[in-house]
């Protein structure tokens, strides 16, 4: 059985208790402290008003870490990744979930962590919410930086520049914002085979889960007590 540890508590007390070098990737999706064009619109709402709408027919509940302004976040987000970083053996990827307006702050975060940024893969959701008189926001994006050089021969592999998948629906849907099973499986390619995947915000699991599918390890924390219950049901049944 490959191993796995979820730890049910906040991302930055518990990675600083993580060994240096110990993971081989960390790939996470974080809270967006996004979704408003006014600050108060960021901090004021919750993750529901935010990131669901009107007509959702689930009762997904709120997570936490959701109602920072642009500075606490750019300095919070450098506090993970920089932990992150040592967390990570060299060499190793991070693949960070990002929106569009977070995208700036997010690479300025992981380079200031000292990560070396490496790209930008656009995730093309086909069911996606329309904008009167503009553009569907279709996108969401992934962040690829590396802990020093990129050692190819570690993990000769060739992944795809984008990826096109709708998030879960119905009883497949976990967590508010939850990515495809189909992304994440591909998406863990980037950690060395038999490596170990770190997820400092693990919400319902789904990046565990893809890890574990392909024989990877995996190393996860969750501050909300009802995601990370069902994170460890999903752990536990992959």
């Amino acid at each position: 059985m490959t191993a796995w540890t979820l730890h049910q508590a906040d991302a930055l007390t518990t990675l600083t208790a993580l060994p240096s070098g110990s993971v081989d990737a960390t790939i996470t999706d974080p809270p967006y402290n996004s979704g408003g064009r006014t600050p108060n619109d960021r901090t004021g709402a919750s993750a529901r008003d935010k990131y669901v709408s009107g007509d959702a027919k689930h009762q997904l509940p709120d997570f936490a870490g959701e109602s920072r302004d642009q500075r606490g976040y750019l300095a919070w987000m450098t506090l993970i990744l920089t932990q992150c970083l040592r967390a990570t053996t060299t060499g190793g990827p991070l693949l960070l979930f990002t929106d569009w307006r977070q995208l700036n702050v997010n690479s300025d975060a992981l380079q200031a962590a000292g990560w070396i940024w490496r790209g930008v893969v656009p995730w093309n959701k086909p069911i996606a919410r329309p904008t009167p008189g503009g553009f569907r926001r279709s996108c969401e994006y992934i962040l690829w930086a590396s802990n020093g050089p990129v050692d190819a021969t570690r993990n000769p592999i060739y992944l795809p520049g984008l990826f096109t998948c709708s998030q879960p629906r119905g009883n497949q849907r976990h967590h508010i914002t939850q990515k495809p099973d189909e992304l994440m499986d591909e998406l863990v390619k980037i950690c060395a085979p038999g490596g170990t995947v770190l997820d400092p915000f693990a919400g319902s699991g789904s990046t565990g889960v893809a890890a574990l599918r392909s024989g990877r390890a995996f190393v996860g924390m969750e501050i909300t007590e009802q995601y990370a219950a069902v994170a460890r049901a999903r752990l536990g049944a992959a």
